[in-house]
């Protein structure tokens, strides 16, 4: 897989990473890691964020759009 944005921008850049939110391919230099919170429970709602945070990778446009409710 390549990376996407690169594939727009004419480069030829081999995918490190799969955008969690569209699936997008994107390579080191287009991921962006975003650490999330982790909540535990049930529907309707969780009941309790815990102490420790899960990685994400996520490409520009996911990220932008993430931080925008920020």
């Amino acid at each position: 897989m390549k990376c996407y944005v690169c594939a727009k921008e004419g480069k030829e850049t081999d995918a490190v990473a799969v955008c969690v939110a569209c699936g997008m391919g994107t390579c080191m230099k287009h991921t962006v890691r975003k650490d999330v919170d982790v909540w535990e429970g049930s529907y309707p709602l969780p009941s309790r964020k815990l102490p420790t945070r899960m990685p994400r990778m996520l490409c520009p446009d996911c990220s932008n759009a993430f931080g925008e409710g920020k």
